[in-house]
């Protein structure tokens, strides 16, 4: 288990270094992670390559007896890159070439970044092949983020067309059918008349901008296999790790796909950020962790832990004493294995100043310390159960392809897919049962419960596979907006919705309608759920029923003849249809009931505490974390304030929280 740091000695006076580490090393640190945004540092001039500062740090690290995470330095080029090269640089909609100064300023079709990233990455490994004190090697810095995702230069204009036309065999002939391009005479003559789907007068084709949204990804994704690879060959011993950034299914490129160059997954975990106001909810973080173990469904790292207010211009909501210590275990339950805080200490110059750290410019020790070392101190007793694979019998199932036909073409301007997610995610994290956050290609065959949220592109191999995860007995559901579209974004002719799903679900959709309020009509229970009662909105569709059973009808006075929750058994498997968007007390009974179909163990705790069981055999371990300000009792233990108490399972005992 490594428990760091993220630590600037460049950003320092070098007469800091040798205090630094031994503070870190009170704190109970054993590893730093350094190095990923210092280019300059390393290559001065073209050419001129000078590790010689890193060394130090490094050979200072070994005899402290710290290890090192290093980080390829490409997430920040140098002023003299730009300056030599200024078509390196991305650009906006509008045209305007990005300005040198931030960060993530290339872009990811540039030929220039690849050559000077290739020869400072191999220049920068190939010094440290062999050194053993470096336990990973981290590649960029939080890929996509910040609309990094997103380039309209002329490079990636031609790389488009380029794109569509391997896709399309060269054939301009196919590509006008496959989109229907005759539809406001969009007929192109060759794949060079294609633009990029940049802001025009009404809409451009749908099928254009998923294809858009397939190249961003691809152009990120293919550049982050070109550093992994760079890094194996250089030293095929590498452990090759990236750290991600959060709202990963909001960016313009697949962060599982990127994932699979990985041999760790890792996260930045900011629970709260700039202006806010309070962070967000602890099913949310939950969710979040969870969405990053499950991109290689392997535990991972969190690279950057929240320990002080954060922001760049505005300054962030100060977490309350014992909190951050709070998300941390929380991280530990939901499968981080290793853990470093941002930053050793806040910096006094840069556009980070008021990102706090562990220790504040004034470089005194105080409250944000001592909860780091107790935490370090209290997690590295536990090392060999927070290390145990998580397993979950439940999952919820992304695609990234129906997500973008979604940032494409909305819908409802009340619909969020992502946090369409987290309502569904709630009411298993509300009763403590572990839930996978998983892609749509990866295997799902062993859960019990699958739920496929506004997954409305639906190709014919995943619904095959999930046709026999049903028939062996698994509880598959549908939401509304399920299964509308082909691989195209494209509406198929003759089919009704769920596109081949009518037949497993036992409902097709008559009519839908997209609602601009989250309670729009009343909801009535049937049957089972005779006597329930609460709302919906969002989006609704009108399920017509053929042989499922009606669990829920709209209660208004146009749409009663119309299912809006039904459940069909096929053979020992289940299909739910959630036809809508449902408040919070439907949504909670719908999945009870789905919970109680898979025979789901679920573990009942007080509002605000959460119960997670890490570690397999005797090594097990139940952690019981309030997210509360208050005390809690919670399992006969009373709980302070952002309290976490972890107790060996089958046993009286119970760890020092």
């Amino acid at each position: 288990m490594w428990l760091g740091v993220d630590y600037y000695p460049e950003q320092w006076d070098p007469s800091l270094m040798e205090a630094d580490m031994d503070t870190i090393l009170e704190m109970g640190g054993n590893v730093i992670r350094i190095a990923e945004f210092s280019w300059h540092l390393m290559e001065r001039e073209e050419g001129r390559y000078d590790f010689s500062f890193f060394d130090r740090v490094i050979s200072l690290a070994k005899e402290k007896g710290l290890k090192i995470i290093m980080g390829t330095p490409t997430a920040a080029i140098p002023a003299w890159l730009a300056k030599k090269h200024p078509v390196i640089l991305s650009q906006l909609e509008n045209g305007r070439r990005r300005s040198f100064g931030g960060r993530h300023v290339y872009c990811f079709n540039s030929p220039v970044m690849y050559e000077y990233s290739e020869k400072i990455i191999r220049a920068l490994v190939g010094h440290y092949t062999g050194e053993r004190q470096i336990v990973a090697w981290q590649i960029d810095n939080e890929v996509g983020h910040e609309g990094s995702d997103l380039c309209w230069c002329p490079r990636c204009h031609r790389a488009f067309q380029r794109f569509l036309k391997e896709k399309f065999d060269g054939d301009i002939h196919r590509l006008n059918d496959t989109y229907g391009a005759a539809f406001w005479s969009q007929e192109y003559n060759g794949f060079d008349e294609i633009p990029m789907p940049a802001e025009t007068v009404a809409a451009h084709n749908p099928a254009l901008r998923l294809d858009w949204e397939r190249f961003r990804s691809r152009s990120i994704v293919r550049f982050m296999e070109f550093q992994a690879g760079l890094v194996r060959e250089m030293d095929p011993e590498a452990l090759v790790l990236h750290d991600f950034p959060g709202g990963g299914l909001d960016k313009h490129v697949s962060y599982a796909d990127v994932a699979k160059s990985l041999d760790v997954a890792a996260y930045n975990n900011y629970p709260v950020w700039g202006g806010q106001k309070e962070p967000i909810p602890p099913h949310e973080i939950a969710f979040g962790l969870d969405y990053i173990r499950g991109l290689k469904r392997r535990n991972f790292w969190i690279t950057e832990a929240i320990m002080g207010a954060q922001g760049h211009d505005t300054t962030g909501f100060l977490p309350r004493p014992g909190q951050a210590k709070m998300w941390s275990y929380q991280g530990m339950a939901h499968g981080c294995e290793s853990m470093m805080y941002f930053r050793y200490r806040g910096a006094v110059k840069g556009a980070e100043q008021f990102c706090r750290g562990i220790i504040d410019a004034d470089n005194v020790k105080g409250r944000k310390f001592y909860e780091v070392q107790s935490f370090f101190r209290d997690i590295s007793q536990y090392g060999e159960a927070m290390e145990a694979p998580i397993r979950s019998d439940v999952a919820i199932v992304y695609d990234y392809d129906s997500l973008a036909s979604f940032r494409i073409q909305r819908q409802s301007v009340l619909l969020d897919c992502q946090n369409e997610m987290k309502k569904l995610y709630k009411a298993f994290y509300d009763v403590n049962v572990p839930v996978d956050v998983i892609p749509a290609d990866a295997d799902f065959s062993g859960y019990r419960v699958v739920l496929l949220p506004q997954l409305i592109i639906v190709k014919s191999e995943f619904h095959k596979r999930a046709e026999a995860f049903v028939r062996k007995g698994g509880v598959l559901v549908l939401t509304c907006r399920s299964a509308v579209k082909d691989a195209d974004n494209n509406i198929p002719f003759g089919r009704p919705a769920p596109v081949g799903f009518t037949g497993l679900a036992g409902v097709t959709v008559a009519e839908a309608e997209s609602l601009q309020d989250l309670d729009a009509f009343p909801l009535t229970g049937q049957g089972a759920f005779s006597g329930s009662r609460g709302s919906g909105g969002i989006f609704r569709d009108m399920l017509t029923v053929q042989d499922a059973e009606t669990l829920y009808r709209y209660g208004d006075a146009f749409y009663g003849e119309y299912a809006a929750i039904t459940r069909k058994k096929q053979g020992s498997g289940t299909v739910y249809y959630l036809g809508c968007g449902m408040d919070e007390a439907v949504t909670a009974k719908v999945m009870a009931a789905i919970m109680a179909d898979g025979q789901i163990e679920t573990t009942p705790s007080p509002g605000g505490v959460e119960i997670v069981t890490r570690g397999a055999g005797d090594r097990r371990v139940r952690m019981l974390i309030n997210h509360n300000d208050h005390e809690t009792e919670a399992g006969g233990v009373l709980l302070g304030p952002f309290a976490c108490v972890i107790q060996p399972v089958g046993c009286g005992g119970q760890a020092q929280p």
